[in-house]
């Protein structure tokens, strides 16, 4: 069986190489872009099966990397959790009216609390 492809958008070295090997432990094949810019060249290329994503990074931020990816006939399909350390509000309903799956709070979420989020929404897809 083919395994689920997860992509990771986050810029903090530390946190991605921990996702990372989460999402390892439990069977996903992962690849992880650094800036919006390059998630949005990896997701339009590998058309990964979900996509977790960070709102502050370099280059182009989350917000207008979920936007560009659900206007994209190509990518508008794939599943997008936010995870994300702003947890105003204002910017949970911008996330989930953009388009987002999910808003997770980095400091409320553990990787394991992720993990499962991700399951779930691949399940009902």
């Amino acid at each position: 069986m083919n395994k689920l492809r997860v992509l990771i958008v986050e810029d903090e070295p530390a946190l991605a190489e921990l996702y990372k090997q989460k999402f390892e432990m439990e069977g996903f094949s992962v690849h992880v872009a650094t800036d919006g810019i390059e998630a949005i060249d990896h997701a339009m290329h590998h058309l990964p099966d979900i996509i977790l994503l960070d709102i502050l990074l370099p280059k182009k931020d989350g917000f207008a990397v979920l936007k560009e990816l659900k206007q994209e006939t190509k990518t508008k399909h794939i599943p997008v959790v936010i995870l994300s350390s702003l947890g105003q509000d204002f910017e949970i309903k911008k996330g989930k009216d953009e388009g987002a799956e999910d808003y997770l709070i980095k400091t409320e979420a553990t990787p394991s609390d992720v993990v499962k989020k991700i399951n779930a929404i691949l399940k009902r897809s």
